[in-house]
């Protein structure tokens, strides 16, 4: 029998295929196996290239898939090609990025903090992650900023600062964590793979763990163009595929 045309299963990989940050079993490898015999699979994380190879048992069995999605799609491969590479410098532009950087820093600057450290802005692929109190605080450090953060609420009136005077950016704030928030644009979490993807099937099933409000699968779960999948684990993943292609 061939696949089942005009549909795409989707995977989250830690916490899906994968115990949160372990590698892939064995069984649940050569599950998948099974499954890609049956229906096009893509795999969509919102780690780089090179973390999900890691979990998923290296870059020979990543490329197995049909379509691989890191950094939530924002580099793009199908059959093992690359179809498409995007970053935060190229959509914004070195100007609009400066100025934002530049801002940022300002403000920090003027923050009275029990302590400060280094590294109080990382640049990422998809995101800029700002850190008021410097990253390379050390854990009690990090402790002892995340509890003057909850009375104080210094992430919170920084990103309505930065909201404030950078009304048109088109940036979304997300506050994680204990010590830091990420800035990235509209648009740019899970369901930004949808563009590879919506013209060429009339089915996309995405599967994935995090899909309550704030986890990083929920957009994509929720999306109108997607059937979601909520799974507690890799054995329900298996569970509900077993169930979904009748394996």
């Amino acid at each position: 029998m061939g696949r089942i045309p005009g549909m795409i299963c989707l995977f989250d990989v830690d916490g899906t295929l994968t115990a949160s940050r372990k590698l892939i079993l064995k069984e649940m490898s050569e599950f998948m196996e099974k499954v890609r015999g049956k229906v096009t699979c893509g795999l969509v994380g919102g780690s780089d290239l090179k973390k999900i190879a890691e979990q998923m048992g290296g870059m020979e069995e990543v490329m197995k898939y049909d379509y691989v999605f890191a950094e939530n799609g924002l580099v793009a491969f199908k059959g093992g090609e690359e179809i498409g590479r995007e970053s935060i410098q190229n959509h914004m532009g070195e100007e609009k990025l400066q100025e934002f950087i530049n801002f940022s820093l300002r403000y920090m600057s003027d923050l009275k903090l029990p302590v400060k450290r280094g590294t109080f802005i990382e640049f990422r692929n998809g995101l800029i992650n700002v850190c008021p109190v410097g990253r390379s605080c050390s854990q009690a450090e990090r402790d002892q900023f995340g509890e003057y953060d909850k009375e104080h609420h210094i992430r919170k009136q920084f990103v309505q600062a930065l909201e404030k005077e950078f009304p048109n950016l088109g940036l979304v704030y997300s506050i994680g964590g204990q010590i830091s928030f990420d800035a990235f644009p509209t648009g740019w979490d899970k369901t930004y793979c949808l563009r590879y993807l919506e013209k060429d099937y009339k089915e996309i099933h995405f599967f994935g763990d995090k899909t309550d409000k704030g986890g990083n699968d929920h957009e994509i779960y929720e999306d109108p163009r997607t059937v979601g999948h909520k799974v507690t684990s890799p054995d329900d993943t298996r569970e509900q595929l077993t169930q979904l292609l009748k394996l």
